[in-house]
């Protein structure tokens, strides 16, 4: 791919089809320009009133974009007003999610649910209109943006969710999976080191439904970023393999027209538009400066855009003509409908097919792969075999990867060790569903919550549990959309041995399990495992990541009722016969050491219980009732284990507990002795029982 501009692009350009020729329309008048500009007004200010009322926000970029934003809404974009979840709708991220206000301020105009009222709550409590755009708060928000880049990063999985079900589902005249992805970046998106992973994995994947649209104001918070962003960010994107469209001016309407045209053709890569215009466009006294990035324009500076724009109208009232063009309710119905009629001839003509895709879009699973996981793990408990759970996860995938066809899973280019392809998986480039990801950690994560807010997918993603802090901030937005993404987090502590501290983790379970709405599990066994994943694909209101070892773990004893236990979080794994003086709390591979503790000190005629938390949101989401029953009030006496930081365990053991874990960063040794180096061993928790009870 070559760059090009709005007047001479490098590949031909053909005829859209008739179709979007007529949804398209004319553009051509004085008049209709004219026109064009006051709906693009309408934008800035109800924009710029917004944030005035709020006291704060970000006035500039909504400003800036508000002339693209009436071509995108009204010319180009598939979506219907009526029924934001239409499910053939394009996607449209705003990576800038400062610019929440250009996104409220649209979706209001064009008939979605936000009303005059939402728009004047803008950034108070309980509104829909958050400061910046959150998903399943506002309709028409389709991911949570705010944190720069992650919003490019989900389109870029968008797109790719959308060509993997064409491919599956689309027949010879029946392309029932037709939409595009498009993507609003600013200067500090690019910035970001997740734009670097996604698109460069996008250019490679060939996502030619993909759009992306530069707004290149050249002013982010500290000032004009032609002092510390001046690279030839054009030349970077055909590097990767991208179409590119070179200043375009954002300002002129038929231009803008041009160019989203242009970006409708069939092509086999994605697309870059590098768009200039003007923060706080409008605004005479300081637009095209960092001061309308961030803050209010003022009384007296609104009241001067006014004047400049010849808008003289109160704040938050658009003329009734003007609202009227902007509205996309019988457009929108008319796309839908003739998406309808797709469906119905679909369905008739591929009545198995269509019931497959009915079910992946509603999210259910298929029937019995549930049952499957139980009957494994009741095989895992028999055979008593010794594996690791990453090599127990594998197994979990060998049997979920043929039953359930939305299974997408990838690995930041640790397959192998993190053990996340089933036996039949194919790649994604031959036509399977297995991503090899390359080193791009944070991409791969937001890239998959993209594949799961698109729907039709249930994506998991590996890598190594110390490299979940380069992916960190993709993982908490999953959380906080409640998005039912899965995690798989291998080499879980320092029995990862040899590779050293700077492999070996320590605070990143506190940081996973502190995490709200992140549910965790760390199976001590392939048994524990087999659950951890039953478990995952179940929960629809959140994340969980699965963290597992390299060592090999024996698969422990239970009895039925403990196994049942399992599915609660924590339960009691060993019981002894005697009063119990004390209990030992303990995860992961940490179970077998309190096991073995629990073996030496009944040997001295000291009686312990020993409770596996392979969970602990599961247990805590328990009744009272049952976590009593586990962890009795009257036995003070406790102490946790776990290879990790020991703050976490205080809120189990107490003041008067004590926890063996690791408060320092690990040492590189064969894992067995790095365990022992790091104190996690039985006989230093025979130790912590006897200083507890004499």
């Amino acid at each position: 791919p070559v760059s090009s501009s709005t007047t001479q692009v490098s590949r031909p350009a053909s005829r859209p089809s008739d179709e979007v020729e007529q949804l398209l329309g004319e553009v051509g008048s004085h008049a209709q320009v004219s026109s064009r500009r006051k709906r693009a007004d309408a934008i800035r200010a109800l924009a710029m009133d917004a944030v005035e009322r709020a006291r704060s926000g970000h006035p500039g970029a909504p400003m800036g974009l508000a002339d693209f934003a009436e071509v995108l809404w009204r010319d180009i974009l598939r979506h219907n007003p009526s029924n934001p979840e239409w499910w053939d709708r394009d996607r449209v991220t705003l990576s800038n999610g400062h610019a929440s206000m250009l996104m409220y301020a649209v979706l209001h105009l064009t008939g979605y649910q936000v009303s005059t009222a939402d728009l004047k709550s803008f950034r108070q409590l309980h509104a829909p209109t958050a400061g910046h755009p959150e998903y399943g708060e506002c309709p028409g928000i389709e991911t949570t943006t705010g944190p720069l880049g992650q919003g490019f990063a989900n389109a870029v999985g968008m797109a790719l969710a959308e060509s993997m079900l064409a491919r599956e589902f689309n027949r010879p005249g029946h392309p029932l999976v037709d939409h595009r992805t498009w993507a609003i970046v600013g200067d500090g998106c690019l910035m970001e080191g997740i734009s670097h992973e996604a698109a460069s994995l996008a250019g490679t994947l060939g996502l030619g439904k993909l759009t992306v649209i530069y707004d290149d104001n050249g002013v982010s918070i500290d000032g004009f970023t032609s002092e510390w962003f001046t690279e030839d960010v054009p030349a970077r994107f055909e590097a990767y393999g991208w179409e590119v469209i070179r200043d375009l001016d954002g300002h002129d309407a038929d231009a803008v027209l041009q160019a989203l045209r242009t970006a409708l053709q069939p092509r086999s890569c994605p697309m870059l538009i590098c768009m200039k215009t003007t923060i706080g466009y409008g605004a005479p006294n300081k637009g095209g400066t960092a001061s309308t990035h961030g803050s209010p324009l003022g009384e007296e500076e609104v009241a001067a855009v006014r004047r400049e724009l010849n808008w003289h109208h109160p704040p938050f009232e658009v003329p009734a003509e003007i609202r009227d063009s902007w509205d996309q309710r019988n457009r929108g119905l008319e796309l839908e409908r003739s998406w309808e009629k797709l469906w119905n001839a679909y369905q008739a003509e591929f009545p198995d097919l269509a019931e497959e895709f009915r079910r992946r879009q509603s999210g259910d699973l298929p029937l019995r792969w549930a049952e499957e996981l139980d009957r494994l793990a009741l095989g895992c408990q028999s055979s008593r075999d010794s594996i690791a759970t990453r090599q127990a996860s594998g197994h979990c995938l060998d049997v979920l990867g043929p039953m359930l066809p939305e299974l997408i899973g990838g690995s930041a280019d640790l397959t192998g060790s993190n053990n996340t392809k089933w036996k039949s998986a194919k790649a994604v480039g031959d036509g399977g569903r297995y991503l090899s990801y390359g080193v791009r950690e944070f991409a791969m994560t937001a890239m998959s919550n993209g594949m799961l807010l698109h729907g039709g997918f249930r994506p998991f993603t590996g890598t190594f549990l110390v490299f979940m802090e380069y992916a960190r901030n993709a993982v908490r937005l999953a959380a906080l959309m409640g998005i039912p993404n899965i995690f798989v987090y291998t080499h879980d502590s320092v029995a990862l041995g040899e590779d050293g501290p700077t492999h070996q983790p320590i605070e990143q379970l506190t940081n996973l399990r502190t995490t709200p709405n992140l549910s965790v599990w760390r199976p001590c066994d392939s048994v524990e495992t087999a659950l951890a994943w039953k478990h995952a694909l179940l929960r629809r209101s959140g994340p969980t990541a699965l963290v597992l070892t390299r060592q090999k773990l024996p698969v422990l004893e239970r009895t039925d009722a403990a196994l049942r236990d399992i599915d609660r979080g924590g339960y009691v794994i060993h019981e002894p016969e005697d009063l119990i003086l004390a209990i030992v709390l303990a995860t992961g591979s940490e179970v077998d050491v309190a096991l073995k503790a629990a073996s030496i000190l009944r040997a001295s005629g000291t009686a312990i219980r020993v409770v596996s938390i392979p969970s602990v949101d599961t247990f805590l989401a328990q009744d009272v009732d049952y976590q009593r029953q586990v962890l009795p009030d009257e036995v003070r006496a406790r102490v946790a284990v776990e290879a990790a930081h020991p703050d976490y365990w205080r809120r189990f053991v107490g003041l008067d507990g004590e926890v063996v874990g690791i408060s320092r960063y690990g040492a590189s040794a064969p894992g067995a002795e790095a365990m022992k180096a790091m104190g996690i061993h039985a006989e230093a928790v025979v130790e912590a029982v006897g200083r507890l009870i004499g």
